[in-house]
C-alpha cells in the first residue's frame, strides 16, 4: 500500500498514437513530507503521515509547528494518514513526489464530493415521480412513509435532505501518465470533489499493485516560428 495527496486541477482529454481518446483528470501532486510514522507496538497499527501544501508559520499554531518540526519541515495546511503500509520503507522527514506512481497502475482515489444543499428524494436518492397531470395530487413527493404499525418512520428511511459534501472513493483507476516535471498526475475517468480540492491517490483495494499495459500518448511541440519584421516604408507626396 502506497499514496500521496494531491489538488484536482480539472478534466481534459489525450490521445494515444493509434487514435485512441482518454478522458483524464489532472491532478496537481505537490512533493509531500512524512510527518509521521505510526507502528503497532506504540500506536496499534501501522501508518504513515503524509503533509501538503505548506503554509506560513502565522498560519499555524505552536501544536502544529512542533508537530511538523519533528520531521524538519514547514507547516502544513493538510495531514493524512495512509494505513498498512510498510513502515520500514518510509523515514520521518522523507520527500514523496508523483514518481511514487507509475503509468498503468491501478489506484484508488478519495475526495470530498460537491456540496449540493438540501434536496428532494427525486434528486438525492433517484426515485420515481408521480404524474404531472392537473387531476394527480402526487408529484415528487417522498410517497409512503412506511406501514401502520409501529406508528413511527422506521431508521433510515430515505427522504429528502441534505446532498453532498460527504467523503467518496472510486476505485480501479487507471494512472495514464506521470509528469515528475510538472508535479502532474493524470488518471483515466473522473474523481469526486470540485475543482481545487484535496484528494487522496492510493494503492487499489481490490486491484493491490496490478499494472495495466498502456500505449503511448500522442505529444505535442511547440515550434516559434521566426519574427518578420516589417519593413519601413516611406511616401513621397508632390
Amino acid at each position: 500500500m502506497k499514496g500521496i495527496l494531491g489538488k484536482k486541477v480539472g478534466m481534459t482529454q489525450v490521445f494515444t498514437k493509434s487514435g485512441k481518446l482518454i478522458p483524464v483528470t489532472v491532478i496537481e501532486v505537490e512533493p509531500n513530507v512524512v510527518t509521521q510514522i505510526k507502528t503497532v507496538e506504540k500506536d496499534g497499527y501501522n501508518a504513515v503521515q503524509l503533509g501538503a501544501v505548506t503554509i506560513k508559520e502565522k498560519s499555524s499554531n505552536k501544536a502544529k509547528m512542533g508537530h511538523t518540526n519533528k520531521a524538519n519541515t514547514a507547516p502544513k495546511r493538510f495531514l493524512k494518514e495512509i494505513r498498512g503500509v510498510n513502515v520500514e520503507d518510509y523515514t520521518l522527514g522523507q520527500v514523496i513526489d508523483a514518481g511514487i506512481f507509475t503509468e498503468g497502475e491501478i489506484v484508488d482515489v478519495t475526495g470530498t464530493s460537491k456540496g449540493k444543499g438540501y434536496q428532494g428524494v427525486i434528486k438525492r436518492w433517484n426515485q420515481s415521480r408521480g404524474p404531472m397531470g392537473h387531476g394527480s395530487q402526487y408529484h415528487r413527493g417522498v410517497g409512503s412513509l412506511g406501514t401502520l404499525l409501529p406508528m413511527h418512520v422506521l431508521k433510515g428511511k430515505k427522504m429528502a435532505g441534505h446532498m453532498g459534501n460527504e467523503k467518496t472513493t472510486i476505485q480501479n483507476l487507471e494512472v495514464v501518465s506521470v509528469d515528475l516535471e510538472n508535479n502532474v498526475i493524470l488518471i483515466k475517468g473522473n474523481v469526486p470533489g470540485p475543482k481545487k480540492s484535496l484528494v487522496m491517490i492510493k494503492t487499489s483495494v481490490k486491484k493491490g499493485e496490478k499494472v495495466n499495459e498502456t500505449e503511448e500518448l500522442l505529444t505535442y511541440e511547440v515550434v516559434e516560428e521566426p519574427v518578420v519584421e516589417a519593413e519601413e516604408t516611406t511616401e513621397v507626396t508632390e
